[in-house]
């Protein structure tokens, strides 16, 4: 920095006494800007064009500033270097500081966070309902969003990691998407060479299915083990898995209940009709929740029913799960 303010004044000390005085009072003072404040640096865009801009967003007050800020990075060979985006100016930074900050690529970043538990419908709209992003997948299926990501023939449904994602303007919807497929995959794979040998799956992907049925059947964080356990039992006796979220996947127009009719009507996601996992996930499953698929409690039960606060009474055998359904659910 002290070598390239020094090449800078010696070339303004050519132009003469006055104008390398002011030029000392333009590099010397802060920026204008009293706080944070936004610029916007297009692709392609000059430097003479930035350093305007700077003026008219009253960043840099006077109009010769833009020329002394533009010579100032011509002479240092940042002109050429400066990256597009949007970028918060901090207030009171130096005209050489503001240089360092557009050559870094350090853009304002945006928040997303893709809770776990939701389904894929619920990722698609958030994302899409985001100003910040370079919408391509407008309209598209589910099928040829996953062959623009890179993965055609693949069901979308559990394969984005639930988490908190940052990002610049101007990222593509199809580039953020391949961020949260790669982030699941990438734990996904972690966790399945680390499996138990007491998992009943056989299937990175039949992981994601269970977990996802850990997900929607608890919001205590404790039991997640507790539940895989009990469904790692099942599926090795050959015994239903007899799981509501799965049936709720399978019913189009859910409105919120669900009924004797529905428990009986067969649908590929129907455990109380069909052996087995479904089909597919039926959410976004959580780190926590792929790891308990994989590391199922090693009890005995075989059955558990909501208490009604979110957790659960835990059975081994059929009479006394229906006593804790007669006192959890029924209040006999």
């Amino acid at each position: 920095m002290k070598r390239a303010a020094l090449l800078f004044f010696l070339i303004v000390l050519i132009g003469g006494g006055l104008l390398a005085a002011d030029a000392w009072r333009f590099f010397s003072t802060p920026l204008a800007n009293q706080s944070g404040q936004l610029i916007t640096v297009e692709p392609g865009m000059s430097f003479r064009a930035i350093s305007k801009r700077l003026v008219d967003d009253g960043i840099m007050v006077k109009p010769r500033d833009a020329r002394y800020l533009s010579l100032y990075a011509r002479a240092t060979g940042t002109a050429s270097r400066i990256k597009a985006g949007e970028y918060v100016v901090p207030a009171r930074q130096t005209p050489a500081h503001l240089v360092e900050l557009l050559v870094s690529g350090k853009t304002r970043q945006y928040r997303m966070t893709l809770v776990e538990g939701w389904r894929f419908r619920e990722f698609r709209q958030l994302i899409a309902d985001s100003d910040a992003l370079d919408h391509r997948l407008t309209g598209k299926s589910d099928e040829q969003l996953m062959a623009a990501i890179g993965h055609p023939g693949e069901m979308p449904e559990g394969r984005f990691m639930p988490d908190t994602y940052l990002y610049p303007r101007g990222m593509t919807d199809i580039d953020f998407l391949k961020r949260a497929y790669d982030a699941m995959q990438q734990y996904l794979d972690k966790a399945w060479a680390e499996r138990s040998d007491e998992t009943a799956v056989d299937t990175p992907y039949q992981a994601l299915i269970l977990a996802s049925i850990v997900e929607k059947e608890t919001a205590v964080p404790a039991e997640r083990t507790r539940i895989a356990g009990v469904f790692t039992r099942r599926l090795k006796k050959g015994m239903l898995l007899q799981t509501d979220p799965t049936v709720i996947y399978g019913i189009e127009n859910y409105d919120g209940n669900i009924r004797r009719a529905d428990l009986r009507r067969d649908t590929p996601y129907n455990t109380y009709t069909r052996p087995g996992l479904p089909p597919t996930p039926i959410a976004m499953p959580s780190r926590e929740s792929i790891h308990a698929a994989l590391h199922p409690d090693a009890g005995t039960a075989l059955y558990f029913v909501s208490r009604g606060d979110g957790s659960h009474v835990f059975s081994d055998t059929l009479a006394e799960h229906n006593r804790a359904v007669d006192k959890y659910q029924r209040g006999s």
